[in-house]
């Protein structure tokens, strides 16, 4: 498998020549070191340094921190934590960036680097090219500091309680009202790191009644690692036996959130930011969010209901980020179960988007989760991968645009055609070497034609 290099930061497989390796960590650590050496030339660079719970996480940890000791780049190491909370570290302690050593919602032979800027931010895509640009330059002796020059490791294990005292902090975050509603909750951790953070949130939330599932980190994933709806049926079944509220769900590095109702049915990662957003626009001043092209109808509906715009970005973090700056949203994120709420930071986070969603909850006459699912839009997705190379796909794009010639297209992510009620979505994944098609409307079965639909084209061809 070869090395990925995203917006995000590169992923790729262990033990493999062409994938994630001491020489290509190596390279990119490097690269990053350089530039925000040249960046911040008339001072110090201090960097966060976490994992998620991948067994590898730990020694390509040691492996990135001396690789910028030797840089003269001061480390800390705040060990294994979220994304999320990675991000909130370093604008907390004012620093200027953080690795985050993970695959995401890779399988957990898979491991990787994801890079923030001084803002706990995804690096800009100016930014991160230069960082690609230098990790192909391979030479990096004249950048090595002297022994008294060594940049410094410490350890930091507060960045988790940093992260949830920040979310309960905010004015939409209802502590009171979550601990009145003694909910009885089921968390699926995945083994890794979002796990714990969940529960810790949950305690400091008042929520007493927590059974924790794949809760050990370091022991290989216990399902696939993406939460949807195929990879939790145990935590569905573990809700409706206990007679639970709700059923808890995120990714290895814990920036995505799906939930499970009451009843055993998938709430669904779409209705994550959906939910989450109803609760924040109907309680602000302004109404404007913003999702990616790939991301439900169902959130334009919620913003333009109550008089507010909705927008849609390219699909990557970086790029819904920079949207909801430009057009001063109050809440966003990633039909995947990202929610960006800008005023605790600018990153995809599910525990905040569970503390919003919980608030929304126990502030509300809905008598259960399912009840709650029923009030949001309705809509059907497919999301399906093919192994397809691009310069086919390019075809397929072509001949998709002739057939439709009236429908409304969006070329700036891959294809994208529009109809009022429906949409489908081709691109090529930031993330794996394959092909993403995205597919939405009112019914299972108007959405699963199209799918065929799509799929006959691509043998056609």
């Amino acid at each position: 498998m070869a090395l990925i290099a995203s917006i995000s930061g590169i992923r790729g497989t262990l033990g493999d020549a062409s994938g994630l390796n001491p020489e290509t960590i190596l390279s990119y650590v490097f690269a990053l070191g350089v530039y925000l050496k040249e960046k911040y030339k008339d001072q110090g660079v201090t960097l966060a340094i976490a994992r998620d719970g991948r067994a590898s996480g730990e020694t390509i940890s040691k492996l990135v921190t001396s690789t910028f000791n030797f840089l003269g780049i001061d480390t800390i190491d705040i060990g294994a934590v979220p994304t999320p909370t990675a991000g909130i570290f370093v604008k907390h302690r004012h620093l200027q960036g953080a690795v985050v050593i993970t695959a995401s919602h890779n399988p957990d032979n898979w491991n990787g680097l994801k890079f923030l800027n001084e803002e706990g931010e995804f690096l800009s895509p100016k930014a991160i090219e230069k960082v690609y640009s230098l990790a192909n330059n391979k030479s990096y002796t004249e950048f090595l500091v002297k022994e008294q020059s060594l940049g410094k490791n410490n350890l930091d294990d507060t960045a988790l309680n940093i992260h949830i005292e920040r979310i309960l902090s905010l004015d939409k975050v209802l502590k009171e009202a979550i601990t009145k509603k003694n909910l009885k909750v089921v968390v699926d951790g995945i083994n890794s790191v979002g796990g714990p953070a969940i529960e810790a949130l949950l305690k400091e939330l008042g929520v007493k009644n927590i059974i924790c599932i794949n809760k050990e980190m370091g022991q290989g994933f216990g399902h696939n690692p993406e939460p949807l709806e195929s990879n939790l049926e145990k935590l569905k079944k573990v809700v409706v036996d206990n007679n639970c509220d709700l059923g808890i769900a995120v990714d290895p590095d814990g920036d995505r959130l799906a939930l499970v109702c009451e009843n055993g049915e998938f709430f669904g990662e779409e209705n994550t930011l959906i939910a989450a957003a109803k609760y924040v626009l109907e309680h602000s001043n302004k109404q404007v969010a913003v999702s990616n092209l790939s991301s439900s109808l169902g959130l334009k509906d919620v913003v333009e209901k109550l008089g507010g715009q909705y927008f849609s970005a390219k699909v990557g973090e970086i790029n819904v980020v920079e949207k909801m700056k430009a057009v001063k949203a109050e809440i966003g994120g990633e039909g995947n179960g990202g929610v960006i709420y800008p005023p605790s930071h600018y990153m995809r986070d599910s525990l905040v988007g569970l503390a919003l969603i919980l608030s929304y909850f126990s502030s509300s006459s809905f008598n259960n989760f399912s009840t709650l699912k029923t009030s949001l839009p309705y809509y059907v997705m497919i999301k399906e991968r093919l192994d397809i190379d691009k310069e086919k796909l390019l075809e397929v794009f072509k001949v998709l645009k002739s057939e439709f010639e009236e429908v409304e297209t969006n070329e700036e992510d891959g294809l994208k055609l529009l109809w009022s009620d429906k949409w489908v979505h081709l691109r090529p994944s930031n993330t794996e070497p394959i092909c993403r098609v995205y597919i939405e409307a009112k019914t299972a079965k108007e959405a699963n034609s199209f799918l065929e639909m799509i799929k006959n084209k691509i043998n056609n061809l």
